[in-house]
């Protein structure tokens, strides 16, 4: 919990734009009680919560890393609650890359971070992976159970911000389609070490991410929390692994009922094995 709280503070203090000194004034302390705090040195006194919360403008369970509903984080959260299945229920074509460059000729565990309904994480499942997949919607973790039963699959599905959630335990995949572009970035760097850090030796990250195009008129879905990522970023943070796929792609897209484009970078990278 110290870690989880540490990292909250320092995210949510500079999405409020404080400075430490700042935090620390408003409640009434020293900055450097606030810079205890984010380096996990102390944990802030219990009673100092609520006003902590108040001060940042999340609730106290966010700020200990617990998924909340203080805000809307993304429109999908209502859309997905229609009996069908919004995205359809055939996965990504880039799923079938990851078939073919890491076949579960043994156990891999793979991670899908935004899985929405479901569709690529059960897809994975059927294939013999064992697929962990993480949704911030309420909505969509329920869709993906359902289908996973009907595929008579077993996918384990949990809700989470991806914001807020970090990696502790290992995998061979991480998986992620059109979701990343929630994370600010300012946050990117270090969410993906950690991503990299937990990733096992030989194994892949596939993502896709919208990127922005000036040419390109911003689509109708009114997302208040995503942001685009420009060209070549993605590539950026993989300087150090083998890239197996680095291509954009300008697409016309019908999904919300009025055509519009999406311009998306697709990347796939494999860690180089560590040599001791």
């Amino acid at each position: 919990m110290k870690d989880t709280l540490a990292r909250n503070i320092n995210i949510y203090r500079k999405e409020k734009g404080f400075t430490q000194e700042e935090l620390a004034q408003i409640l009434g302390l020293s900055y450097q009680a606030v810079s205890k705090w984010e380096n996990a040195q102390s944990l802030p006194d219990i009673s100092l919560l609520p006003q902590l919360s108040r001060a940042l403008e999340v609730s106290i369970d966010k700020l200990l890393g617990y998924a909340s509903q203080d805000r809307p984080i993304t429109i999908y959260e209502e859309v997905y609650k229609t009996h069908e299945y919004y995205w359809g229920t055939q996965p990504n074509k880039v799923c079938y890359q990851v078939l073919q460059l890491m076949p579960p000729t043994k156990p891999l565990r793979l991670l899908d971070i935004g899985c929405g309904e479901g569709k690529d994480a059960v897809f994975f499942a059927r294939n013999g992976y064992e697929v962990s997949a993480l949704d911030v919607s309420d909505a969509g973790i329920d869709k993906t159970k359902r289908l996973a039963d009907q595929a008579g699959v077993s996918v384990n599905v949990f809700k989470a911000d991806i914001l807020d959630y970090r990696l502790s335990t290992h995998y061979d995949i991480i998986f992620s389609s059109g979701v990343l572009n929630y994370i600010k970035s300012e946050f990117r760097q270090e969410i993906f070490n950690n991503y990299k850090q937990f990733t096992n030796d030989n194994g892949l990250h596939v993502f896709n991410v919208f990127v922005h195009k000036p040419f390109i008129a911003p689509p109708p879905e009114k997302e208040p929390n995503a942001h685009k990522w420009l060209s070549g970023e993605l590539l950026t943070k993989y300087h150090d692994w083998l890239i197996k796929d680095s291509s954009e792609d300008i697409f016309d897209c019908n999904s919300s009922g009025i055509p519009h484009k999406h311009a998306m970078t697709k990347l796939i990278a494999q860690k180089i094995r560590s040599v001791d």
